[in-house]
């Protein structure tokens, strides 16, 4: 009998598919969504004027999303085995630990963002990467 899918995995593969989402709704809906996401001033001002680079940035980090919602899928148990799926999921954590936690070394590199989108951002990336970390830990030995 198959195992029983991991819960946290299934969950982080929720996440990033709705943080992906998120990054298509401001490419459908424009600049508003992108100043309520918290996009820099420069991005709201490039969406508003109808420039390209937004949407690109946009839908590169929804891409990036929905590849991990599919790694975290496939650490679950839900679908076949991917590629590199441990070192792969590993980084996927890491990356979302490290940007929850490190926040304030970034800070400078992104100015136009203010420290409410920072401590908000900050907070959901780490929360999806102890998500990502519980379902690890949950499912280590069976990938």
């Amino acid at each position: 009998m198959p195992a029983t899918p991991s819960r946290f995995l299934l969950g982080a593969a929720a996440l990033n598919a709705a943080a992906a989402l998120l990054h298509l709704g401001c490419i459908v809906f424009g600049a508003p969504w992108y100043r309520a996401l918290g996009a820099g001033d420069a991005m709201v001002r490039l969406a508003a004027a109808g420039h390209p680079r937004p949407a690109l940035f946009a839908l590169a980090v929804a891409s990036v999303l929905l590849v991990w919602a599919c790694y975290a899928l496939s650490g679950a148990g839900a679908i076949r085995r991917l590629p590199l799926l441990k070192p792969v999921l590993c980084a996927i954590t890491a990356i979302y630990l490290l940007r929850g936690l490190g926040f304030a070394v970034l800070m400078p590199y992104f100015a136009g963002n203010s420290l409410a989108f920072w401590l908000a951002s900050s907070g959901i990336c780490l929360l999806f990467g102890l998500v990502h970390l519980l379902g690890l830990r949950q499912r280590w030995r069976r990938m």
